[in-house]
C-alpha cells in the first residue's frame, strides 16, 4: 500500500489511541507500537520509527487542526479539546481510495467460512464507497442506507474481549430492566454476541453458578482483575445458541412451533426464515423447533394480524393474552 495511505491510516489509529478513556495519555512509544501492530502485525520498530510518529502528530496538527498536546505530568499525548476526533473530518480522496483497496481485498474472501457472516457488511461498505463523491455530490442526497444507532456500553467491548482472550475474572455493577436496581457481579466472560445492534456478554456467574447473559448497555464500572480462571466446562457458542432466536437461552427443551400466515406474510417468512430449523409444511404454513423465549414472541408479533399460531397450546395462550392486553393510544397520547 502506498506510503500516503499508510499515513492516513496511522492518523486514525493515533486518534483512537488519544481518545481511549481507559488508557489515556499514550506515549510516543505507545502510538508507534499501536500503528505498527495494526499495519504490520509487529511492535519491534522494524517498519515504523519514533520520528514517523512525530511527523504524523505534526501533520495532524497542521492538516486536520488536531488539538494535540503533550502532558509532562503524565508523559503522554492528549487532546486539548476532549470532543475532537479526526472521524468528524470528511474522508479525503486518498482515504477513500485506501478504503476501496481494503474492501476489494475483503470481497475476495467473502465465500471463506470465516468471513461469510460479514458478507452483507462488506457489501454495504463497498456500495457506500462506490457512490462516495460521485460527481462531487453528497451520496446521502440520493441513496439511503439503514442506520444502526450506537448503543450505550459499546465502550466496554475492547476491555471485555481482552478479558475473554486472557481468561480473566471481571466485576461490574448491573441493573436489569425488571428490577432497575444495580447489583455487583463477579463473572468469567466467555463470549460477546451482537443482537439487533446491541452487544451482550455471556458469562459464567460465580454467584449463580451458571451461564448468565448481560447487556453491555446496563453495565457500569467494568473492571478486569489480574486473576486467571479456567472453567471446567468450555463454552461452545454453536451449541449454546443452536435452539434459540436472539440472545436468551434457558434450561428447557426446544419445542416444535407451527404457524399459518396470509399470502403476503408467508412470502416474507419464507424469504427471511425466523430460524435455521424453519421448514415449510404447507402452502402458507411453517414449522420451526426452538426454545420459546421473549425474542421469538417479539419476532412473531412483527406479523400480528397476519399469522395464526397453530401449536403448541401454551404459546397460543401467551399470544392471545398479549393481544388482549394491547392498548390503543390516540393522537394526544390518551388511552382509548
Amino acid at each position: 500500500m502506498p506510503h500516503i495511505k499508510n499515513a492516513l491510516i496511522r492518523f486514525r489509529i493515533i486518534d483512537r489511541m488519544i481518545r481511549n478513556p481507559y488508557k489515556p495519555y499514550p506515549s510516543k512509544g505507545d502510538l508507534r507500537e499501536a500503528c505498527e501492530e495494526s499495519l504490520f502485525g509487529s511492535t519491534y520498530g522494524e517498519h515504523i520509527c519514533d520520528s514517523t510518529i512525530e511527523k504524523d502528530l505534526f501533520a495532524m496538527r497542521m492538516e486536520h487542526d488536531a488539538p494535540i498536546k503533550y502532558s509532562r505530568k503524565y508523559e503522554g499525548y492528549f487532546y486539548e479539546d476532549p470532543e475532537y476526533t479526526i472521524n468528524d473530518i470528511p474522508l479525503s480522496e486518498d482515504e477513500l481510495e485506501s478504503i476501496r483497496f481494503a474492501v476489494q481485498t475483503l470481497q475476495q474472501f467473502q465465500e471463506v467460512p470465516y468471513f461469510k457472516e460479514f458478507g452483507s457488511a462488506i457489501d454495504k461498505i463497498a456500495t457506500r464507497v462506490a457512490v462516495a463523491g460521485t460527481d462531487g455530490q453528497e451520496p446521502n442526497a440520493f441513496i439511503g442506507f439503514e442506520t444502526a444507532y450506537a448503543s450505550a456500553g459499546n465502550q466496554w467491548l475492547p476491555l471485555l474481549l481482552s478479558a475473554i482472550q486472557e481468561k480473566k475474572i471481571c466485576t461490574f455493577s448491573y441493573a436489569s430492566f425488571k428490577s432497575g436496581i444495580a447489583k455487583p457481579r463477579k463473572v468469567v466472560p466467555v463470549y460477546l454476541k451482537e443482537y439487533r445492534n446491541r452487544w451482550y456478554l455471556i458469562t459464567f456467574d460465580f454467584e449463580k453458578s451458571d451461564w448468565i447473559t448481560y447487556a453491555l448497555e446496563r453495565m457500569e464500572g467494568v473492571e478486569v482483575s489480574d486473576t486467571h480462571h479456567v472453567l471446567k466446562d468450555a463454552f461452545n457458542p454453536s451449541t449454546f445458541f443452536a435452539e434459540t432466536i436472539g440472545i436468551t437461552t434457558e434450561k428447557k427443551a426446544a419445542e416444535r412451533i407451527e404457524l399459518e400466515a396470509n399470502e403476503i406474510a408467508a412470502k416474507y417468512i419464507e424469504s427471511q426464515p425466523l430460524h435455521f430449523s424453519q421448514e415449510k409444511i404447507g402452502s402458507n404454513r411453517f414449522a420451526l423447533t426452538v426454545q420459546i423465549n421473549e425474542e421469538l414472541i417479539r419476532a412473531l408479533f412483527g406479523f400480528i394480524g397476519e399469522i395464526r399460531i397453530l401449536t403448541p397450546p401454551h404459546l397460543i395462550q401467551t399470544w392471545n393474552e398479549r393481544i388482549s392486553k394491547q392498548t390503543l393510544i390516540d393522537k394526544n397520547g390518551n388511552t382509548i
